[in-house]
């Protein structure tokens, strides 16, 4: 052990203070505002200071909280390691061994002997001041050690009094809920073996009445695709955490000796503001290497304009109106293969129909190719059709446990990837395709959620081992074929989360186009993720999913901030619709380079039927923000709408952007640019004219000088 003992890590404005002091494992003494560069003197004092108060009733000395809690130590919640060896070593009590730092990384050792485990936590602070830990558990013992769950928890203070997460359903996804954060648990299982439409993509602990802009706020995110857990819980002693891990189902966590299990990274982030809190997440996803690093390609996806009407000339005569617009890549969707004619059969019989393309695909793409535009292709390959040569010839390849099938959803069944024969097979139907045409996209979908995932030739459960056979699978195609990009599509927004985004290029952010339900859904999606991840595409007048009919101008106003991309037949579409669509598709490559780079905003404050939001340039010399009306204003205007995170020193140019089409049924009521510093766009703001609901107009905010 060496003569660590406190650490702190700086970054973004945030400081972590590690007490490593030991003999068990590191706790957190502060996350949070930054404190400034600390000597290690004022380190030790601010660990006397924030020392545990002992209680009349308890243990004659308190121990700090573990970022992995142990039940040895005093903690009555949730223990960070929940196992035992055949009923033994159930409650172990780790010991550091070493401790090492480099730069804003931490790497602790720990072991105890008598339960026969070891334990090494890793802690970062990243550059944009996240705080993401990961803990790997090692069986040092004679036998086999049963993980039942290995949670991590970040403390925090008692300012924090209310909860924020999200849930939500297909075509419905990410709606935010609050309540008290009161004495007791908080638990989001996710059992659904994806991240799941009703996942909360953030769990965020706040101080009362917290909004975008304002009040301290904590937020955890759990880095895992299959079954996982995501946790807030308050003591009697009034200590709090909140935290994640997997949720392994029976028997996934067994380690055999000299076995490793190892937690998903939890990411933990912290700012004044939720915005601030997102910040934080898009500085660090856009600083990744494997961050897309070009232009964001206007897509035309085939699904909602032709369904299973998979006609060559049809096909064609779509992708030449899709080049006619401005699009950038086609992507044809599902019903493509072998048996594929409804969603009823043919999945997992990945081979091109002969009888809907006699000469493969090659015809419609070597046309896609031939106007400039990308091909792109759709994909389920972690499903399978009761009603395919593959379920027929390999029935024990599906998911499932105790000598039956389960129900079927969507007239479907999961695959076994965790099956080295399953595995190979979806490789090498991939990679064959891939090899064969130019495809330079994958709409990797996953259309349904697990029931007994189980090994049919084990009789174990298959969850675990099958979500690190998808990691896998991707990981090996985009070895194979650089500059693939892969899409995690999931019925919609069903995986998201930041495990996924290490190995794909966007996700799918719902199957609802309907805009007035998007508005909701981007809000929040975009909590964690960028806008330039989160595909936004452009539907058709009436809503496939909903009904509801909306004007153009706020069907791409809404798709405008994210990667955008059209969901229409517009072969069909007017002169006038497809010239209109045209003028969006240019003004969206116009403001693309600042919408997909700057940092996202939103307001607090305002009417329930109102939304603002935009996005600011890193360097707050311009910004375009969205005004949009939802429902029907119970006033006969807005008001004054107040415009945040600019620079409160600059001057700016505040105009509406002119947009394509009929003009909106009012103008602001200022007609010439309003000229005022970014404190007063903040603090008073520019009128809003009243609009008709699901309606939105466009503000550009330019710095002078």
């Amino acid at each position: 052990m060496s003569n660590i003992e406190v650490l702190q890590l700086r970054a973004a404005g945030v400081s972590l203070v590690l007490d490593c002091s030991g003999p068990a494992l590191p706790s957190v003494l502060h996350w949070g505002a930054d404190l400034g560069e600390l000597g290690g003197e004022a380190l030790l004092e601010l660990r006397r200071g924030a020392g545990a108060v002992q209680d009349g009733n308890g243990l004659d000395e308190n121990r700090p909280i573990a970022i992995v809690p142990e039940y040895s130590s005093g903690w009555f919640g949730l223990p960070g390691l929940n196992g035992h060896r055949d009923g033994q070593n159930f409650s172990p009590s780790f010991a550091l061994t070493s401790v090492a730092q480099t730069g804003n990384t931490v790497v602790a050792d720990a072991a105890d002997a008598e339960a026969g485990l070891s334990i090494r936590l890793t802690v970062e602070l990243t550059a944009s001041g996240l705080v993401r830990a990961k803990a790997e558990l090692t069986n040092t013992g004679g036998t086999a050690y049963n993980v039942d769950g290995l949670v991590l928890a970040l403390p925090v203070p008692t300012e924090a009094t209310e909860l924020l997460d999200l849930t939500g359903r297909h075509i419905g996804e990410r709606h935010p809920q609050r309540h008290a954060f009161t004495q007791g648990a908080h638990v989001r299982d996710n059992r659904r073996g994806r991240t799941g439409a009703d996942a909360t993509l953030l769990l965020i602990a706040g101080a009362q009445g917290f909004g975008f802009t304002e009040g301290e706020v904590w937020a955890v995110h759990t880095a895992w695709s299959g079954n996982h857990r995501s946790y807030a819980e308050r003591g009697m002693s009034g200590y709090a955490v909140i935290g994640g891990g997997e949720l392994l189902l029976p028997g996934e966590g067994r380690v055999e000796p000299q076995g490793t299990y190892s937690s998903p990274w939890i990411y933990g982030s912290y700012g004044v503001g939720l915005d601030r809190i997102s910040t934080r997440f898009h500085e660090y996803l856009r600083g990744r290497a494997s961050h897309p690093k070009t232009d964001r390609p206007v897509v035309l996806n085939t699904w909602e304009a032709v369904y299973f009407d998979l006609d060559l000339e049809k096909l064609k005569g779509l992708a030449n109106a899709a080049a006619e617009v401005g699009a950038e890549r086609f992507v044809l969707d599902d019903g493509w293969f072998r048996g594929r004619r409804d969603d009823h059969a043919g999945l997992g019989d990945w081979y091109v129909d002969e009888g809907i393309w006699p000469k493969g695909l090659h015809p419609l793409v070597d046309h896609v190719r031939g106007l400039g535009l990308q091909f792109g292709l759709w994909v389920e390959p972690e499903m399978v059709n009761p009603d395919s040569d593959l379920a027929r010839e390999h029935p024990d390849w599906i998911l499932a446990t105790g000598n039956r099938l389960p129900p079927t959803a969507r007239h479907q069944q999961g695959l076994n990837l965790g099956v080295p024969a399953a595995y190979e097979y979806i490789l090498e139907r991939l990679d064959s395709l891939l090899t064969e045409y130019d495809i330079a996209y994958l709409k990797w979908d996953h259309n349904r959620d697990f029931i007994d995932g189980g090994n049919q030739q084990t009789g174990t459960a298959g969850i675990h081992a099958q979500t690190l056979a998808v990691y896998r699978l991707i990981d090996e195609l985009k070895r194979r074929h650089p500059g693939l990009e892969i899409e995690s599509c999931s019925s919609g927004g069903a995986r998201v989360d930041l495990a996924i985004l290490e190995r794909t290029d966007r996700v799918w952010g719902s199957d609802s186009n309907d805009a007035l339900e998007r508005q909701t859904i981007q809000r929040y999606t975009q909590l964690l993720l960028p806008p330039e991840l989160i595909g936004c595409h452009v539907g058709p007048p009436k809503a496939h999913t909903t009904g509801r009919t909306q004007a153009l101008s706020f069907r791409a106003i809404t798709a405008l901030f994210g990667h955008f991309g059209i969901e229409w037949d517009i072969s069909l579409a007017s002169d006038e619709e497809r010239a209109e669509l045209a003028g969006w598709v240019a003004l969206h490559k116009e403001l693309r380079p600042l919408l997909h780079t700057g940092r996202v905003v939103r307001a607090d404050r305002g009417p329930s039927d109102f939304l603002l939001h935009g996005v600011v340039a890193q360097d707050n010399s311009r910004a375009v923000y969205a005004a949009v009306q939802l429902t029907q204003s119970v006033t006969s205007a807005v008001g004054r709408v107040r415009l945040p995170g600019l620079d409160p020193q600059r001057t700016y140019r505040v105009s509406r952007i002119a947009t394509p089409g009929p003009e909106p049924r009012s103008l602001p009521s200022w007609t010439e640019p309003v000229e005022l510093n970014g404190a007063a766009l903040a603090a008073v703001g520019v009128q809003i004219p009243a609009q008709w609901p699901e309606h939105a107009l466009l503000l550009d905010v330019t710095a002078i000088g």
